[in-house]
Formats: structure tokens, sequence, C-alpha cells
């Protein structure tokens, strides 16, 4: 069965998207089967992977408006092991379309449910905001990856989203944990990133992982280019550093840390 981690932080600019797409590139890589979900109707998860959101023939918006299953749109990407559920723009109105509908928290959870089996690991991007997408992915998951940028107000944004965790858990989805927090956006020369490592491993201690993720050109270009940081650099500190963080989910994972 899949482990269904939802990468969410409502806060924008902080990678929740370079992570999605490197992390399930990297697990990929090592051969586990992944399948992204983008739930943000901007669709830079689904850009990044070189899809044109125009020519879709079929997007999550049909899965929440229940015009199609999860496995009619799914589509494979250049890398062997990785699929994405793509987003298109029409995602926007899904908010205001199903107010008043009976369940409609818990709509990505049951169409995951289909084929759970199919994947080892199913990530979910989620929008920068605390709306019904993102309270879908939270229902869905088992665990949260939270990316913070080591930047001022880093913690700020963190006690907003652990308050909604708290909210979800409560009225929503018990078993929900934190899988791990990964700082991203570390400039080892800036003495801010340093302080805001620091702070946050105080905080939450196990719960940071130990790989970070740094400031990195090729992390920036890769998008452009519709791939994957490892298909355009691999040799990039990005790239290594996405490699490394999928490594250490997968020990733990193994040993069973988090479980």
């Amino acid at each position: 069965m899949a482990r269904i981690l939802t990468i969410v932080n409502q806060k924008g600019g902080v990678g929740k998207t370079t992570t999605a797409i490197n992390l399930g590139a990297s697990l990929a890589l090592a051969e586990k089967d992944i399948l992204l979900i983008d739930t943000d109707p901007q669709g830079n998860l689904t850009s990044g992977l070189g899809i044109d959101r125009k020519g879709l023939e079929g997007s999550l918006y049909d899965i929440y408006i229940e015009r199609a299953i999860l496995k009619d749109i799914i589509l494979p990407t250049e890398i062997n092991h990785l699929f994405i559920a793509p987003s298109t723009v029409d995602l926007l109105g899904v908010e205001v379309e199903l107010v008043g509908k009976n369940g409609r928290e818990f709509i990505l959870s049951r169409a995951i449910s289909e084929l759970r089996d199919r994947y080892q690991y199913i990530l979910i991007d989620c929008p920068p905001s605390l709306g019904l997408l993102t309270l879908n992915a939270l229902v869905a998951a088992d665990g949260v990856i939270i990316p913070v940028q080591c930047e001022y107000y880093a913690l700020e944004g963190l006690s907003l989203l652990m308050e909604t965790l708290r909210m979800v858990r409560s009225s929503f989805n018990p078993g929900l944990e934190i899988e791990g927090i990964v700082l991203t956006m570390f400039d080892p020369r800036n003495a801010l990133s340093h302080q805001v490592e620091a702070e946050v491993r105080k905080h939450f201690r196990d719960l940071v992982y130990e790989s970070v993720i740094p400031r990195n050109v090729a992390l920036a270009e890769a998008p452009s280019y519709g791939k994957p940081v490892m298909l355009y650099d691999i040799k990039s500190k990005g790239a290594q550093s996405y490699i490394e963080l999928a490594k250490e989910i997968l020990n733990e994972d193994s040993v069973g840390k988090r479980n």
C-alpha cells in the first residue's frame, strides 16, 4: 500500500513544488513507483514535468466534479516509475462549485483509495493556502512533509500550520502525522539561514530531516525546461540534496521511525 505524503505550507515560495517534483523523481530513480498529485490550480508541478496543461484530456478538476476517476487522468513522465495526476486552472472554481456538497473534504481520499496498491509513495503538492484543496490533501494523507524556507518569519508560518494540522486531526484524519520538516533555500554564506536552521531544529528536533536543500541555480532553472533537476543537472548540489532526502525517507520508513 502506498504511503501518502502531502507536501504543505500555507506560505508561498518555500519550495513545495520543487520538493514534490524532485523528491518524487529521486524516489522513482530508486525504482519505487511514485504518483505525484498536483492540487494547485497554478499547475507548476504539472508544467515542471514538461506537461502542456492546455492539451490535457483530463485533470484533477474532473475528479472533484466526479466526471472521471483518478486512474483515467494519470500520465507517465520522462522518468520510469514516476507518474502524475495533473492540474489545470479549472481547479480555481472547485471551492465555489462544491459549497454545500456533503463529504467534500473526502473527495481526494476516496479517489486515491481505488489505486493505493499500485504505488509505493503518493506525493500531493498543495496550493499556498489552507482552503478546500489543501484540506482534501491533508485528509487523504498518512503524513505531511513541510518545506520551510530558511528566511525570516519561518517559525511564525509553522505555528499556524501546526494549528491547522491539529484541527484536521480532531475533525477528519486522526492518524495524520508530521513525516518531516525539510529546510529549503539554505544559503551557507547567510547567517540568517544558520539561525533559522538552529531554531527549527531546536523546536522540532527529530522531525527535521538531516538533509538540507540549498539555494541552487540548477533547481531554479530545471522547471523552465520541464524537467526534474536530476534530468537537468544530476551533479548539481540541488539534485544531490534531494537524492539524499529520498534516501533518508526510505531509510526511516524501512526502520519504522515514523510509523
